[in-house]
């Protein structure tokens, strides 16, 4: 293959046409596939089919404090679930507040907390004329949803290989005190795959903000997914970081078990320093009387222990590393040689960020979902949906099949290379 860009303007127009008719034949076969969204697949799925066997109608329901977990109580979560959460967010016991399903809705809830109550005794934000959020990206689109709803300025951090620039983040936070918090996906990050140098994490945790209520929203999603045995990443632990640091409330870490066992019916938890928890907690005794009990002795029961989800999470990675694979292979063949894009090999998490010539993305993502693949939406990487280049392409590997990945990654090949040479032709 001849780069794209090495191409005279005649040979572009050649294989312009020849990438149409491809295209056309391609829009022929009627593919209908969606990748819009990192879901797992049915495989994955199936792995935690047992969690329904493990609480039979003669079970003790009893949890280890004595409580029966059908009746209401124990705000903060029963004590197994606890301990079994703490060793996947690497924190003690007591720093850990379990909720129901969703780390997504504590994120949207200590947002709406801050907005209404203030932090602490802080302000709260809806009386202050301006409230400001810097986001890493590309991103993951619903923690930019969730800002953008309550009307938080959000500020666009670029990462590098080692996180966010913190150059960038340093200069911003210690200087505007309208500057509440910082999104982060510390481990495989959404979309990029990129893990946080042990340096990045020393210097988020050093921060020296402006604002007194300032919180770092460590989004601890992939802490436990990795595709590799022998090659995995590994983050410094953040409470611990900025209690060292002598920051020990300016943190906000969450996690759930959403991509562990079943999406939707897992179990999600916050880990921050026992003074934001008793804050959190007067608030929270409000909101519920506590969270789905049966729901955690579940999890306990099921995994039994921390090495058991593990192993668990061991059968995952044998599921998605073909996909992974499929998708990588096509790109290195399809796309490397012309020079017309880029994109990360991650170790874990759930999406591969591909970046393509600058002004291509929406093309390209728009030919595909004419061709019947959908992805997610170009500019959902960053705030407010718009990427500055026109460039990030987010996929989900997830929930095809390898020979779906294949043949979907080769229409993603395909629409990118015609928007390239488009782009090229304009020139």
């Amino acid at each position: 293959m001849t780069a794209y860009g090495e191409m005279s303007k005649a040979q572009l127009l050649e294989e312009q046409k020849s990438l149409m008719k491809a295209y056309e034949e391609v829009k022929a076969k009627g593919m209908k596939l969606d990748m819009s969204r990192g879901k797992p697949g049915k495989e994955q799925l199936d792995l935690s089919m047992g969690m329904f066997d493990v609480l039979p109608v003669d079970h003790e329901m009893v949890g280890e404090q004595g409580m029966d977990c059908r009746n209401y109580g124990v705000l903060d979560g029963i004590i197994e679930a606890k301990r079994l959460l703490s060793e996947m967010m690497e924190c003690p016991t007591d720093n850990i507040l379990i909720y129901g399903n969703s780390s997504l809705n504590i994120m949207y809830d200590t947002v709406s907390r801050s907005m209404t109550h203030g932090v602490m005794g802080s302000t709260p934000w809806c009386k202050l004329d301006q409230v400001k959020f810097l986001c890493p990206v590309p991103g993951y689109d619903r923690h930019f949803a969730i800002t953008e709803w309550f009307g938080i300025e959000m500020i666009n951090v670029p990462m590098n290989e080692n996180g966010p620039d913190m150059d960038m983040v340093e200069r911003l936070v210690s200087t505007d005190p309208a500057i509440k918090g910082i999104w982060c996906v510390p481990k495989y990050s959404n979309p990029s795959g990129i893990s946080y140098s042990d340096e990045t994490v020393r210097r988020m945790a050093a921060l020296k903000p402006a604002a007194e209520d300032f919180r770092l929203y460590w989004d601890n999603a992939y802490c436990i997914h990795h595709l590799y045995d022998d090659d995995q990443d590994v983050v410094l632990e953040i409470l611990e970081e900025c209690k060292k640091a002598g920051n020990p409330d300016m943190v906000y870490k969450f996690s759930s078990t959403s991509k562990v066992t079943f999406p939707g019916s897992g179990l999600a938890a916050l880990a921050a320093s026992e003074a934001n928890l008793e804050f959190i907690k007067k608030q929270l005794t409000i909101q519920t009387i506590g969270h789905d009990k049966l729901n955690q002795l579940r999890h306990v029961k099921f995994f039994q222990s921390y090495s058991g989800m593990r192993a668990h999470m061991r059968k995952h990675a044998a599921i998605l590393r073909p996909k992974f694979e499929a998708v990588l292979n096509v790109l290195e063949r399809e796309i490397a040689p012309l020079g017309i894009g880029t994109w990360n090999h991650p170790k874990g998490g759930y999406f591969i960020s591909m970046n393509t010539m600058p002004g291509c993305a929406k093309r390209a993502v728009a030919l595909c979902k004419e061709a019947g693949l959908i992805l997610t939406a170009a500019g959902a990487t960053y705030p407010y949906g718009k990427d500055p280049e026109d460039s990030n392409i987010r996929i989900a590997p997830s929930f095809p099949t390898p020979e779906e990945l294949t043949e979907a990654t080769e229409v993603l090949s395909l629409c990118v290379r015609i928007a390239a040479v488009e782009k090229l032709l304009e020139a």
